[in-house]
């Protein structure tokens, strides 16, 4: 069996103060790298401030399906190619004491993020580097076949027939009905 194309990536979640009362933080995606060994398996945190906080989620997995393919193609001709991050808010994270943003897939695919969207779940975008873009175009231009579309044939054309699926025919000829001749 033949191993999909994949590469590893850690996520960037940035929380970042807000001048309301109601909701003084929010969590944003802030950037995908390039997995490394040193970054570990755990979420850690990178930096701490007064305006808030960046941590490193390692250990992630982007992988490029064959039946895949158009999404790919869809993301990489656009003006601005880039990764596609779910992610959900974690209540009881074991690294921090308080409610934590955790990534849960990353996406090269258009398709994929339109289902996550479609799903209602947090979906953010970032941009890819080059060689991510080059690497997934290649992958579209080799699977990425595009159909050839289907002329429809014209209303008018088609053969007249009543809501039972019988043939019908319109005249112009009164046939019934009381009138004066």
């Amino acid at each position: 069996m033949m191993e999909r194309p994949s590469i590893d990536v850690a996520v960037i979640m940035r929380r970042e103060r807000l001048a309301n009362r109601w909701q003084p933080w929010r969590w944003v995606l802030d950037d995908v790298v390039p997995h490394e060994p040193a970054y570990g398996s755990e979420p850690r945190l990178l930096v701490r401030s007064e305006e808030g906080e960046r941590w490193l989620h390692p250990g992630l997995r982007v992988e490029l399906f064959r039946d895949d393919a158009e999404g790919y193609y869809l993301n990489v001709t656009t003006a601005a190619p880039g990764w596609f991050v779910l992610w959900r808010m974690e209540e009881a994270p074991t690294v921090a004491p308080e409610p934590m943003a955790r990534p849960v897939a990353v996406t090269l695919s258009y398709h994929d993020a339109g289902r996550w969207l479609d799903a209602q779940e947090t979906v953010e975008q970032v941009p890819a580097p080059p060689a991510v873009v080059e690497w997934a175009r290649a992958f579209a231009d080799e699977h990425y076949v595009i159909e050839p579309k289907k002329r429809r044939r014209p209303q008018s054309f088609r053969p007249l027939q009543d809501r039972f699926g019988n043939p019908a025919s319109v005249t112009t000829e009164k046939q019934f009905g009381g009138g004066h001749e």
